[in-house]
Order: structure tokens, then sequence, then C-alpha cells
């Protein structure tokens, strides 16, 4: 009888796409996956530890399943990822009821690493993190019609208040023709939709090439058949270049839709982040990218509360992003991370403080967001379906100017069934803050 394995995959699309690595490599080796913890022999839990939120999580999570391990519903817990590759014996120490702790290097032996706790030892190993495995064969955990496609592992921008580049290592590209394989597999196998993720997008083969050959491998991506939306998500402001915009604006296939994480607008406090540009350079780039793609949807993030920010600074902050008009936009406060330069910086900001700002930004957003789908009332627009809601009695998808799991939705009605994956055009009818609502008529 096939021992069970139940994933438990936390944190970014970065992290999901490592756990389908590990996920294909054990049903190969004749594990069986279950898609509940509660219902496997041995839980391997892929954490996050980003920032404070996440570790919370991370751990909240670890200690349900030692709950259930106490009351003999799981036989073992795989803990991996970037909690315990950024604290390694001190997560090992931490949880005594873990059977495997280990470091994404070590990612790759998942298989030797499960018969190894099965055969009753306790591992606990931790690899070079530039051994974390960049290519390889995945079972899909999304909907069936699109996925991520991350082409780079790591992060050489050095942000101070990152701890990134200390649990993920220096910034490694894949090959280009190692990703355009994996993207021509992915569409044989029914993918319609890929999303484009790295630490830093835009800097896509700087490491491999000598120059950023984003741009070359969205248009190879563009030429591969069966894929019809294309999205890029984390290009850093100071690469989006002239040739990177002409391309999105040029290739049909390109979703004109671009996230560019800023953190803030003033000149100081980017600064002080190691991050480029100031207010006038930002406004700049931003009007720049709305001329050479016309109707462009743009999102960035931002952080509140970064140690010494002022009242002033962050009265300026909420100015610009009411000035520029972002469509799609979160706003985080700044939390400490140990090890990171900004951790040890004077003048931290009250926990409090930098919450209650970033609720402003959040607040102010929602308004804008509920202004500009408004201004969509009676238009036409395509949209993919993801699911049917019961409750609601409708579908429900995305356009092509929302990304899975971070945007809005659109909810609709149909007189015809629908599956999973279909693209459909919608005539709005009506509006949320976030979401649509509309009708199929086509």
């Amino acid at each position: 009888m096939a021992i069970k394995v139940g994933m438990v995959s936390l944190g970014c699309s970065k992290n999901l796409v490592d756990s389908e690595r590990m996920l294909y490599k054990l049903k190969q080796n004749g594990y069986e996956l279950v898609t509940e913890p509660g219902l496997a022999d041995i839980a391997v839990v892929n954490t996050c530890g980003f920032i404070k939120a996440a570790k919370e999580e991370a751990i909240e999570t670890i200690l349900e399943l030692a709950a259930l391990k106490a009351d003999g519903t799981l036989k073992k817990i795989v803990i991996t990822g970037c909690l315990t590759e950024r604290y390694r014996e001190e997560a090992a120490e931490l949880f005594p009821e873990a059977d495997a702790v280990i470091g994404i290097g070590n990612n790759k032996d998942i298989v030797d690493i499960l018969n190894e706790v099965m055969n009753g030892e306790r591992v606990v190993k931790f690899g070079s993190k530039l051994d974390a495995e960049m290519t390889g064969d995945r079972i899909i955990s999304t909907l069936p019609f699109f996925t991520y496609l991350k082409i780079a592992e790591g992060c050489s921008n050095r942000c101070t208040y990152c701890a990134i580049p200390m649990i993920r290592g220096k910034y490694r590209s894949v090959p280009m023709e190692d990703v355009l394989a994996e993207a021509k597999k992915l569409a044989e196998n029914g993918i319609t939709e890929l999303v484009v993720i790295a630490q830093d997008t835009s800097r896509y083969g700087e490491d491999l090439y000598g120059e950023s050959r984003l741009p070359q491998l969205l248009k190879e991506l563009c030429k591969i058949d069966g894929l019809k939306w294309i999205r890029t998500l984390y290009c850093y402001p100071e690469r989006i270049t002239d040739e990177l915009l002409e391309t999105i604006a040029s290739e049909e296939k390109l979703v004109k839709y671009l996230e560019i994480p800023i953190q803030h607008c003033d000149g100081d406090i980017l600064s002080a982040m190691n991050r480029w540009g100031d207010e006038e350079k930002l406004e700049a780039l931003f009007a720049r990218i709305r001329s050479k793609i016309p109707g462009v949807v743009l999102r960035t993030t931002l952080i509140t509360g970064f140690p010494g920010e002022t009242e002033e600074q962050f009265n300026a902050l909420a100015e610009f992003v009411d000035r520029v008009g972002f469509d799609r936009l979160g706003c985080f406060p700044y939390s400490p991370e140990e090890g990171t330069k900004a951790a040890s910086f004077e003048n931290q900001i009250d926990e409090e403080v930098a919450a209650h700002r970033a609720d402003i930004i959040m607040e102010q957003q929602l308004e804008r967001s509920y202004d500009n789908n408004k201004k969509l009332m009676d238009s036409e627009l395509e949209a993919v379906v993801e699911g049917y809601d019961r409750f609601g009695e409708c579908f429900f998808g995305r356009t092509a100017f929302d990304a899975p799991d971070i945007d809005g939705k659109v909810f609709f009605s149909s007189e015809k069934p629908l599956a999973i994956g279909n693209y459909v055009k919608i005539k709005i009818t009506d509006t949320l803050d976030y979401d649509l609502i509309g009708e199929v008529i086509e």
C-alpha cells in the first residue's frame, strides 16, 4: 500500500513551483499524493520566511500538523523552504516534532529524505542554497489552464529591508532554452496562461548573457502554440527599458499589465532602502509606460513605516499614489527582519503607526478601484472561467487585467454551461469595490 503524502505550500508563487517539483518526484517514486495533510501519512511543509506574518503562518501550520501527529492522524512531518533555510539548526531545535528539517538545496533529494524518515531516522540537512533546483518536471497544482513559469532563482538587489538574498542566494537565471522547453511542455498539456515570475524578472539573463534578455524571452514565448495570455510580474523600475515596453505593446499574447514594485516615492527613503528613484523619476517612468502601452494596467507594491519615515514623507507617498493612479496596488507595513541592514537603522517606526499608514493607502486604493470599475460599466471584456459559485449561482473568473490570486474577479451569468479554462466575452453590468459583475454575450 502506497504511503500517502500531503504538501502544504506557503508563501509566494515561486515557492509553489518548488513544491510542484517535489510533488512530481514523489509521485514518480511511488508515493500517493493527497490534497489534505489530515489524510496523509507524511506532511511536507514548504515554508515562507520572508516577513513576520509569513513566519507566524508557517509556525502556526507546523504546530497544527504536530497536533495531528500527536493524535496519530499523521505519522511524519517534513519541513523545508525559506523558514528552515533562514534559521537552519535553530529551526530543527524549535520543531522537535519534525522528522526532517531541510534547506532549499535539499529539495531535489526529497524522495531519499522521505525514505529515510519512514525508516525511523530524523533528518537535518542544509546543503548549499545554490543547489536549489531551477528546472524539472512539475505536477501543476493551480487551475488546469494556468501556471507560473519561474525564470530565475535568488536575488542580487540587496534591498536593505529584505532577507531574500540571505535565504535564496544570488540571482541565477534559468537558461533560455530550458525556460522555453518547459513552457512548450506546459502548453502541450493544456496551459493557456503563463505567469512569468522571478524575484526580479527584469534582471533575467544578466548573469548568463551580460544583459537583460527578458524582451527576447517574451518574444520567444509568444511563438509557442496554445498560449493565449502571458503575464510578467515583478519588474523593477530601473530596468524598464523601451525595448521591454515595445515588446509588450506589440506582442498580442503579452497581457498589457505590468507589476512594478516601487516601495516608496521619497528619494531619501528609497536611498535608505537601496532602491532606485524619487518622485520625479518614478512619475516620468509611469508616464512613459502609459505612452508606450496605451491602456496598460499598472500594479505596484509599497511599504509604509520604513525607519525614519516622517509624516510628511508618508503624506507625499499618499499624494503620489493618488496622482499616478495605479490600477492595482498592495501596501504593507514595514517589519524589521533580523540580519537585514534596515533592522539596525535608528528611528524605527511603531508597528501600529506603520500599519495605520498602510491602511490609509489601501482605503485610498479601494476608492480608486471602485471608480475605475464604474468606468467599465457596459463595456465588453474577455474573461477566463475559473469556476462556478453555487451560493451566488454564477460563474466567476478573471479578465486579462487581473493576475491570479492577487487581483479582482468577474462574476457572470451564462445561458450555456461553461468549463474551467474557457475564454468568454462578458458585458459588464455592475461593479463592486474590486470585482466586476456581468453576463456572457459570446
